[in-house]
């Protein structure tokens, strides 16, 4: 029975991005279901993604990794610099509108005038 980094390399072969890479390592560190879960999305899409079989958008799998996984950051207009899953849980929190608060409200402005912003069709598509 192979792992995940040698079922990675099948189906990538020379050519694997290192962001597959290390989405192969998390999952060989813990399971697939562990790193779905801190990706926020399904392990069906995660086995997809290795299995270099997922339909989806790729790109937008890669920023959920790499946000997840690597330490990155985006500069935010509200809050200024941020990790990038800090800016995926807002994006996910301006999808619905909400004025509980001021900062709240702010975000949701500004996550939707954002170019990282991905709407909500593309998040459903890109949950798997």
């Amino acid at each position: 029975m192979s792992g995940p980094m040698e079922t990675a390399r099948a189906a990538w072969g020379d050519d694997i991005p290192s962001w597959v890479e290390r989405l192969a390592l998390e999952c060989q560190a813990s399971s697939q279901n562990k790193v779905a879960a801190c990706m926020k999305r399904s392990p069906a899409l995660v086995s997809t993604v290795l299995s270099r079989k997922y339909k989806g958008d790729m790109c937008a799998v890669e920023e959920i990794v790499r946000s997840t996984f690597e330490a990155s950051s985006v500069d935010c207009p509200v809050m200024g610099p941020i990790a990038s899953s800090a800016c995926r849980d807002w994006q996910e929190k301006a999808a619905k509108f909400s004025n509980v608060n001021s900062l709240r409200l702010r975000m949701f402005r500004a996550c939707n005038r954002c170019p990282r912003h991905t709407t909500t069709e593309e998040k459903g598509a890109n949950h798997g």
